[in-house]
């Protein structure tokens, strides 16, 4: 007997993909005032039980399409925000990390109030952005104005004095 890997191997032919039953072609309306070729005219369709409903019933009216969603506003403003929050507690985490290997190998490192500030201003700014997420309107713009004011107060205490 052969082993698999000299044997040649049979093809088989993949089977031809066949329509679903369930879906239909699409129609194109361009008007979406004009009704459609197949919809009824003054009389409506039959209902199920054979008796035609009349143009004003629920079975009679079709949804012909969904209200758009409004556009979100002020996402840029949100993501700039979100931004300089995530980027306060990674240096928060980054102060953290570096204290830590300065105590582990006697080096001097960052003093306490680095090690209390930093952590404290990225808890600030990272509850002032789930204000600005999950408001609208002046909630959401001050919570994003105390994100920047806490990122540059932080940044100016502890790195430029």
């Amino acid at each position: 007997m052969a082993s698999p890997d000299t044997e040649e191997l049979a093809t088989v032919p993949l089977p031809t993909p066949r329509p679903d039953d369930r879906t239909t072609p699409h129609q194109v309306i361009t008007d979406p005032a004009a009704p459609s070729p197949d919809a009824p005219t003054e009389a409506a369709a039959p209902t199920e039980t054979g008796e035609q409903a009349d143009a004003t019933s629920p079975e009679a009216v079709e949804q012909v399409e969904p209200a758009k969603p409004a556009k979100p506003r002020g996402r840029w403003w949100r993501g700039f925000t979100g931004s300089l929050a995530a980027g306060l507690t990674v240096l928060a985490v980054g102060v953290l990390v570096v204290a830590g290997v300065c105590l582990y190998t006697d080096a001097p490192g960052p003093g306490p109030v680095l090690l209390i500030g930093h952590p404290i201003a990225a808890v600030l700014a990272l509850l002032a952005q789930r204000v600005a997420d999950r408001r609208n309107g002046l909630p959401a713009a001050g919570a994003g104005i105390a994100v920047v004011l806490f990122v540059v107060s932080a940044l100016t205490l502890f790195w430029l004095t």
